[in-house]
Order: C-alpha cells, then structure tokens, then sequence
C-alpha cells in the first residue's frame, strides 16, 4: 500500500513537471521567441547576475558537466557574447563576463521573460497572487534544503514565524560580545524586524533566512525604501558558519532579489568596526559614499552610506 501511495505521488510530480513546464514555454525549440534553449539562457542569466563567475561555478550551480557547459560558453565566445578574463585573485582561473553584445541580449531575453510572467499573473486577482508566490516559496524551501546538502553546507530559505525573534536576539548577544555593543542596538534591531514584518510586501521584500544543520546560521533583509530603491539591512553570520562564504552569499542573493523585482538601487547602512561586512559588501561591488561620527550604543562609532547601482 504504501509502495502504491509513493507511486501515485511519483505520478503526481511528474504531472505538476509536464504542466508547469508548458504553462512557461520551456519546451519550445527556442527560449522566449529566441534561438537560445533554456540551458544557454539560463547560462547567460547566471554569468549577468553573478559576482565574478568562472567556468567551474557555473558547471557547479548550475548542475551542469563541465564540458558541456565548455562548449556552450565556446559558442557564446564566437557569438560575441562572452569573454574571459584571467582572475586578478587566482591566475589559474578565468572571470567570464558579458560583452556589450551579450549584455544587449540578455537585457532583450529578461524583458521577454519578465513581460511572459506579467502575462502569467495579470489574469489572476491580488489573493491568487499571493497564493501562487506561496506556493511556490514552499516549493523552493521543501526541494532547496535538500539540493544544497550536495552543493553547500548551508541553504537559504525566506523567513519563518520565530525567524525574526532569533535575529533580534542574535544581534543582540554577538554585537554585545563582539564590539561590546549595549542593549539599544538589540533594541534597534527588534524595531526593524517588527517593521518589516508589520508592513511586508512580499512582492518586493525578503527576509532571507540561512540554516545548517538544521539550525539558523544567518540572515539579511531587503526592504523598500522606495520605488526604485531597497535597503540591504541586518546582515548576520553566526561565527560557527563563517568562513564558508555564507556572508558573500547572502549578499549576492539579496541583490539578485533586487534586480528581479525591478529596484534600480541597493543602499546599506553600517559602521566602519565592522571589517568583514565592509569587505563583503566592496567586493558585491557596493560603493562608499558617505561617512558620519555618531555615539550610539554605548560606543564612539562611524556610520557608513553605501550605495550599489544595479
């Protein structure tokens, strides 16, 4: 019986797959009326939204055998779409960006699959929206927990009921015993949390949540400021998950958010103690524009603007 139970289930999987990939057009010959499959199109994506991207962490995210991607990123190189450029960190491997060419299709290609998706969700109501993105978050939680068990130590998930009371609190006792910080800066924190989740816009929002082990390990935010501008806001690793990459990451997903959801800016706010977020955030390619003393906390700090166009 129970053999039977998973065989229907295995059926029901395949029936979402076949559904789900005609609604989006993946099986037409060529990806949003192009000459591109979904693999190249998806390699493109990658390459424009990624920091520094070599062959080896395409073929690894992306799940794909190395030469096959070689030879797809070979062609994108006669096309005129790619170039490498040896690394400035590691001359053993090469950074693949686009050309001007390449950067002028996959803005074509995007537009097409941003203006598919409107169609997708301009027929339903406002409450078949937000039924459809939970879905498909739970989607993406349920079957990215176990993927990354292969790829990462850690995975990424969007936030949970109890989620933003571990945050708060977190902040509070490391940034007490990392910099000495007082009891304000928890409350500082608590009071961003709860106005994120008091005025939530799932649609241009995220609280991304890290876990490993089964256990929170970090988190970000991204919080409208305006229309065309989002805060990167609360950025923590928990010091067992650093060196992994996992600040990097976070970073990197939050701004790869942004871009989807249209924002034209990301602005963060921190203090010059904190080395390793600055280091983070100069290497996402974020730009310093603004330094002011303050006394908060209990401490003489210096604040800090910075700016990343996307």
């Amino acid at each position: 019986m129970i053999k039977d139970n998973f065989g229907s289930r295995i059926d029901e999987v395949r029936r979402f797959n076949r559904f789900f990939t005609r609604k989006i057009g993946v099986l037409r010959e060529g990806l949003l009326h192009s000459s591109y499959s979904l693999t190249e199109v998806r390699i493109l994506f990658e390459i424009a939204n990624s920091d520094n991207p070599t062959a080896s962490r395409l073929s690894r995210e992306l799940g794909l055998d190395a030469g096959y991607l070689s030879r797809i990123l070979t062609r994108f190189e006669e096309q005129g779409l790619t170039e490498r450029m040896r690394s400035e960190n590691d001359g053993r491997q090469f950074i693949i960006r686009l050309t001007q060419e390449g950067i002028k299709l996959f803005s074509i290609l995007d537009q097409r699959s941003r203006d598919e998706v409107a169609e997708i969700l301009n027929v339903l109501s406002e409450e078949e929206q937000q039924e459809l993105l939970e879905a498909m978050h739970d989607i993406e939680n349920i079957l990215g927990k176990e993927s990354f068990k292969f790829s990462e130590t850690f995975f990424l998930r969007n936030h949970r009921p109890g989620d933003i009371g571990w945050v708060a609190h977190r902040h509070g006792v490391l940034y007490a015993k990392e910099y000495g910080w007082d009891e304000r800066f928890e409350a500082l924190v608590a009071q961003i949390a709860a106005d994120f989740i008091n005025n939530y816009k799932s649609e241009c929002e995220r609280c991304i949540i890290a876990e490993m082990n089964s256990e929170i390990v970090g988190s970000v935010f991204v919080v409208q400021s305006s229309e065309t501008v989002a805060k990167l806001r609360l950025l923590l690793v928990e010091p067992k998950a650093r060196g992994l990459g996992l600040g990097s990451r976070l970073v990197q997903e939050s701004i790869a958010f942004a871009r989807r959801v249209g924002y034209k800016k990301l602005i963060l706010w921190t203090n010059s103690v904190l080395v390793e977020a600055r280091h983070i955030y100069a290497k996402a390619g974020f730009k310093l524009i603004e330094q002011q003393e303050h006394h908060s906390y209990g401490k003489d700090l210096v604040g800090e603007t910075w700016e990343l166009d996307l």
